[in-house]
């Protein structure tokens, strides 16, 4: 059996569970295909540029879970779970990924509603008289 290797991506609160394998480049996200879930053609860039940075297009089947947030953070947490399995792959792919910064995780989140306030930051309105 083909060897499997399993990685995590985080994007936001977007979750990519990932089980890459030698293949032919055939993508199952959530049971549908890579053209299917991404309409994109930019989203699917973005899933592709680890790929496309390494020259490994179409030497990996990817089957990955994605959970949470938006289709923009969903798409970048999958490159992220694809750059770390590329990477534990191989490891001399590590600092052409790195320069690029598809191994970092990008640590921005929303910032939590604080009490008494209509948003995180919005304060009420200043009334001088």
């Amino acid at each position: 059996m083909a060897e499997v290797t399993n990685t995590l991506g985080r994007r936001k609160t977007a979750v990519a569970r990932l089980y890459m394998t030698p293949g032919n480049g055939a993508y199952s996200i959530n049971g549908r295909t890579l053209e299917d879930y991404f309409p994109s053609e930019i989203l699917r860039i973005i899933v592709n540029q680890p790929f496309a940075l390494t020259k490994t297009e179409g030497s990996y089947d990817v089957k990955v879970n994605l959970d949470g947030g938006g289709i923009k953070g969903q798409a970048e947490a999958l490159r992220l779970a694809i750059s770390r399995a590329l990477q534990e792959i191989d490891a001399e792919r590590r600092p052409a990924l790195k320069k690029e910064g598809f191994l970092t995780r990008d640590p921005r989140m929303v910032e939590r509603k604080k009490p008494g306030r209509k948003k995180a930051r919005r304060k009420f309105q200043f009334s001088k008289r």
